[in-house]
């Protein structure tokens, strides 16, 4: 196991190394100039060549590429153009705010989805499967944008239950929550009752029934156990998918994280900044993955990794 570790992480060098130059070759061909964007018309010309220098602007692609790669070798993401703080400072400035988000999201997610694909299966070709299945099915269809804008005009404008905007937690965690989390439930739900489904088709669950054992034990204690394998993988990995939905999250309910930051980043050319987020969910995505391997032998011990 520790071998196999110590290889995924070597093996996370070159894909950050690959991801960091494709995003600073991508962002340095977008049109603008982020020192006449930071400036604006009260800009002097000596100010703005004096910025240009300060930001290495002025130098040639290839050697600004070279400062980037051994900036980041160093752990060093670069400074803000915006903020003029360090690129990591800024992210771990609203960083929480983002992981509070998608963290309640998938667990809300996970908690939902299973239990309905778990009845669903229980239940299989019965009304409440259909209309299970039914919900399973819109839940994923809908966009996370249009159910947020729904939830603020509704739930928040019309009803006035709870705010439709603002940080932390609390109340102002409910909307987004309930924006991000549906679309995930519904995959949930559907893997775990196809999943379920196979399971209960095997020998072994024919024998227990045939023994007598209880239905609900039979479905907790050999059922679910062994189709929960692909469901903890699908969970872990939609934890990223979780985080990127985030962004789009937190510009709709103007919450604070990195996804009201990577819009300002972006609107402002902050190429440091726009490449440390990008980075970040990556890496992010990279540890999941990561964690769901480690977890596949928790789950079930004739994993073995060599």
């Amino acid at each position: 196991m520790l071998s196999f570790l110590a290889r995924r992480i070597l093996q996370l060098i070159p894909l950050l190394l690959g991801i960091s130059i494709l995003v600073f070759l991508l962002f340095q061909v977008i049109p603008g100039d982020p020192v006449e964007i930071l400036l604006g018309v009260r800009g002097t010309p000596e100010l703005k060549e004096r910025l240009r220098i300060e930001f290495g602007l002025d130098q040639p692609l290839i050697s600004r590429l070279g400062i980037f790669l051994k900036q980041l070798a160093q752990g060093n993401l670069g400074l803000s153009f915006q903020y003029k703080k360090d690129v990591w400072k800024v992210m771990s400035a609203v960083l929480p705010q983002t992981l509070m988000l998608a963290g309640t999201a998938v667990l809300l997610a996970a908690v939902l989805g299973v239990a309905v694909g778990i009845a669903s299966a229980a239940l299989r070709q019965s009304w409440l499967d259909y209309a299970l299945t039914g919900l399973s099915l819109a839940a994923i269809s809908l966009p996370v944008f249009w159910l947020g804008f729904q939830l603020q005009l509704f739930v928040g404008l019309r009803w006035g239950l709870l705010p439709i905007s603002g940080g932390g937690g609390g109340l102002n965690l409910i909307l987004p929550t309930l924006a991000l989390a549906p679309g995930s439930a519904g995959l949930f739900a559907r893997l775990t009752r196809s999943t379920m489904l196979e399971v209960l088709s095997q020998d072994y669950i024919r024998t227990a029934r045939a023994k007598g054992i209880n239905g609900w034990r039979v479905l907790q204690k050999h059922a679910l156990k062994n189709a929960f394998i692909p469901i903890v993988t699908v969970i872990g990995l939609s934890f990223g998918d979780l985080i990127t939905g985030a962004l789009l999250v937190e510009v709709i309910f103007a919450r604070p994280g990195l996804g009201r930051l990577l819009v300002d980043a972006i609107k402002g050319r902050d190429y440091p900044l726009i490449q440390g987020i990008v980075l970040l969910v990556a890496l992010g995505y990279a540890l999941v993955n990561l964690l769901v391997d480690v977890l596949y032998a928790y789950l079930n011990p004739q994993v073995r990794y060599d």
